[in-house]
């Protein structure tokens, strides 16, 4: 089955979804609507429990929406997707595999034939990418917490999916940690091209990730707001200070106090 929106490798078409508890059901999504375009990097911003995890879950074929479609390469998501790549804020490391062993698990579930050495050349490679060649061999209780994130990346790269989710993987760490694996990122990106979907609470993350900053309303939540960012190529850390990305920034915190409901004379009085 195909469907339209040529250059979009990631469409959301009036999705909406409540999750089914003891009290009734709870909506989470609305009527969402959101387009990725192929190779693109698109940022999702709003309040605490709006259904942007729930969003990546769509994404990924994980679970599927009370109504709404949700299309991956023109092709509606009617199951787990093996071309889909996940990357989380608990990087989630087998403590008795190795690092190299925990990166090429993918590889093992999608591509079992592959032969052993290739599969561990193809997360050598990546290692090396992110500056942990020296510690495939290590446990992930040897490394730093940006260790082990970086270690992370690379097993949702190795099998080269078409898609990267990244669920607010550097919100647990510290801030200078954060930004040297925010430019981990965008030198990924000119090696590994991949369409990403990153879910966050960090405007500036998003900006400075970001071709495009999606802003959910509060629950249940539908597209608020789109910014699209037109800065090509890799970014220095420099940008988030200049006037472009301070004016952006402030759009979007009061797009977010919009969505929290905190406008007018309630957001004077807090």
């Amino acid at each position: 089955m195909k469907g339209p929106g040529l250059g979009n490798l990631i469409e959301i078409k009036g999705v909406t979804h409540a999750y089914k508890t003891k009290a009734g059901p709870l909506p989470v999504l609305e009527k969402l609507d959101i387009a990725v375009a192929e190779g693109s990097f698109c940022a999702v911003v709003g309040p605490s429990g709006c259904g942007k995890s729930t969003l990546t879950r769509l994404i990924a074929g994980l679970m599927f929406p009370d109504e709404g479609e949700v299309w991956l390469h023109g092709e509606l998501v009617k199951s787990p997707r093996k071309t889909v790549g996940m990357a989380f804020q608990n990087p989630v490391l087998l403590e008795w595999r190795t690092i190299l062993q925990n990166v090429i698990l993918p590889l093992e579930i999608v591509a079992p034939r592959m032969p052993r050495r290739q599969k561990e050349a193809r997360a050598l490679e990546l290692l090396e990418m992110v500056g942990l060649t020296g510690f495939e061999h290590k446990r992930p209780s040897e490394l730093s917490g940006g260790m082990r994130q970086r270690a992370s990346l690379c097993r949702s790269l190795v099998h080269k999916p078409d898609v990267l989710i990244l669920d607010e993987p550097f919100g647990a760490l510290d801030a200078f940690t954060r930004e040297d694996l925010w430019q981990t990122m965008h030198e990924l990106r000119q090696r590994e091209p991949v369409t990403a979907v990153l879910i966050t609470h960090d405007l500036r993350e998003s900006v400075y990730l970001g071709d495009q900053v999606v802003v959910l309303s509060g629950r249940p939540a539908h597209t608020q707001h789109v910014m699209d960012i037109p800065i090509p190529g890799p970014r220095p850390l420099d940008m988030l200070y200049n006037k472009d990305s301070v004016d952006r920034l402030a759009v979007l915190r009061k797009q977010i106090q919009i969505a929290q409901g905190r406008t007018g004379n309630e957001e004077r009085a807090s």
